[in-house]
């Protein structure tokens, strides 16, 4: 049979679901990398959405850990594995429920690697070469291993295994995810209809908040790791978040209103509205005739407001290892319940085991 174009797997079409279930909840996964630092654009794009919502959907949330090693020069093995333990651990202490959610690291399930190799077979290396993210990173590289090329595959088995209905992401991910729709449709039509076809969402709310220093551009845990002021991690001390957001880049106006504000302005403006549910009027008028000294006083106390549970719940939660480890391999366990059926389904129709 042909693969799919573009086209085919629009997220218009209809989606097959071989193993729903009726009336279940929709299935969210999600993955972090444990490398750099979790910062408040995750918070409010993200993790503060999910806990607010929790209860609505059957949510899967993946420290991907094997995709820290595309990159392998560097890797502080012990490192690695604190900063998995870490990520995980911020996602309880913001508010995510294990036992309402599934939280676990994913080299803990071999069935992520397995069934990333079946699905290597059937991608077409072309697709692999198109993705924006691998030509900007080959680009900047002397050399790069295979790892760095074929991650999306693992980044779409890591959906597949989960029967996912929705993966929210930025806009920088959306062709990840478009990779894997069109990975699974190629494997539904050359064997059997067992792979769920994913719909990529694009949360609107606090989506794309930006770099302090640069906020013509998304923070970025990358961009993080190298240039402080960029971002406010969830972990960084008060005087750390307060020098971030006094010296963020403003201008030398006094427009402190959302549709005329410059981009850097207008980024302080979000967080506070993010941060606080107030709407964009009533924040408006707050500020009105104010300068931007005063929006930034104002949005520092509310962050700090904001990141001291966080970071008081974290701290307990790493003070108790033993605690944090049974809570993953619990959630590790039922993490493999679905896996390990989409696993089978998959080898059943290629003809292996």
């Amino acid at each position: 049979m042909t693969s799919p174009s573009r086209q085919d797997v629009s997220s218009e079409q209809p989606e097959n679901d071989p193993s729903s279930k009726a009336g279940r909840k929709p299935r969210v996964f999600s993955g972090v990398q444990p490398t750099g630092d979790l910062h408040i654009g995750t918070y409010v794009g993200a993790l503060k959405q999910w806990v607010e919502r929790q209860k609505e959907r059957d949510n899967i949330f993946c420290v991907v850990d094997l995709h820290a090693l595309t990159v392998p020069e560097g890797i502080d093995p012990v490192q690695l594995r604190n900063a998995a333990r870490q990520v995980a651990a911020l996602y309880f202490a913001c508010g995510i429920d294990p036992d309402e959610n599934i939280v676990f690291i994913q080299s803990q399930l071999h069935e992520h690697a397995e069934l990333t190799w079946i699905l290597n077979c059937i991608t077409p290396l072309g697709w692999l070469q198109r993705m924006t993210q691998f030509k900007s990173k080959a680009q900047r590289a002397e050399s790069i291993g295979t790892g760095l090329l074929d991650y999306p595959v693992l980044q779409a088995a890591d959906i597949l295994l989960y029967d996912t209905d929705i993966v929210p992401v930025g806009e920088d991910q959306r062709q990840h995810v478009e990779l894997t729709r069109d990975i699974a449709v190629r494997f539904n039509n050359l064997f059997e209809e067992v792979l769920v076809l994913p719909k990529v969402v694009v949360p609107e709310v606090g989506a794309r908040i930006m770099g302090f220093d640069e906020p013509e551009v998304k923070m970025s845990k990358s961009i993080a790791v190298e240039r402080r002021g960029h971002a406010i991690n969830l972990l960084d001390d008060e005087r750390t978040i307060k020098k971030t957001i006094m010296s963020a880049v403003t201008d030398s106006e006094r427009e402190l209103r959302f549709d005329r504000a410059s981009p850097g302005v207008r980024n302080l403006l979000t967080l506070y509205q993010v941060l606080t549910g107030n709407g964009r009027a009533e924040i408006e008028a707050e500020f009105e005739g104010q300068g931007y000294g005063v929006l930034k006083k104002a949005l520092l106390a509310v962050v700090l407001d904001t990141l001291a549970p966080i970071q008081a719940r974290h701290r307990e939660i790493m003070d108790d290892p033993d605690g944090l480890d049974t809570i993953l391999r619990k959630n590790a366990d039922r993490a493999r319940e679905t896996a390990a059926n989409t696993l089978e389904r998959v080898k059943n129709a290629v003809g292996l085991g």
